[in-house]
């Protein structure tokens, strides 16, 4: 099993979303965050002032897959995600040892 963390636009939100339940990934979870990478935020002007932007907003999506679900998951991730643009991402991959559903103590693939 694999945990993939991607953090994406806001705006690509729904179409990362349904393409990763196309594909077959059962569950997930969004995260509203705000950082920068290499952009380093941007400037703007309100009522004829500058401001500086720093920390953009960004959704965090994570979902554990099976091994076999990995690369169809990062792929759908970034053909829907990819505008081309700086800030499009980043994809994070690690292993998970163990899942454990709490309401009937299933294990393994059997709790995603």
């Amino acid at each position: 099993m694999q945990k993939i963390e991607a953090i994406i636009q806001p705006s690509k939100l729904d179409a990362v979303k349904d393409a990763l339940v196309e594909i077959g990934v059962q569950g997930m979870t969004i995260t509203e965050a705000r950082g920068h990478g290499r952009q380093k935020g941007h400037t703007e002007f309100y009522r004829g002032r500058e401001y500086s932007v720093d920390l953009l907003p960004k959704v965090k999506v994570e979902a554990v897959v099976s091994d076999a679900l990995l690369d169809q998951a990062i792929q759908a991730i970034i053909s829907t995600a990819r505008t081309g643009t700086i800030g499009d991402g980043k994809i994070f991959v690690s292993k998970i040892d163990e899942a454990i559903r709490i309401r009937n103590d299933e294990r393994g693939e059997l709790a995603l």
